[in-house]
């Protein structure tokens, strides 16, 4: 299993503050977690699966195609 991280350490390895990372949370639109008891912690594999799904090759692009 990947090394499990704290929400403060996700959010330092995603470049987000820890506030936005639990806003995004709330909304569904953050990696995905583990909940255990009222902690949450996210894997490693599962952080970077999200960065990699949301690549642009602009700041206009709306959602995660591979524009050419």
């Amino acid at each position: 299993m990947s090394q499990a991280m704290n929400r403060r350490a996700a959010a330092e390895y995603l470049g987000l503050s820890v506030s936005t990372l639990a806003k995004r949370a709330i909304t569904g639109n953050s990696p995905l977690m583990r909940k255990l008891g009222r902690r949450v912690v996210y894997l490693k594999s599962d952080l970077d699966a999200w960065l990699d799904a949301h690549q642009r090759r602009s700041t206009s692009e709306t959602s995660c195609s591979n524009a050419r």
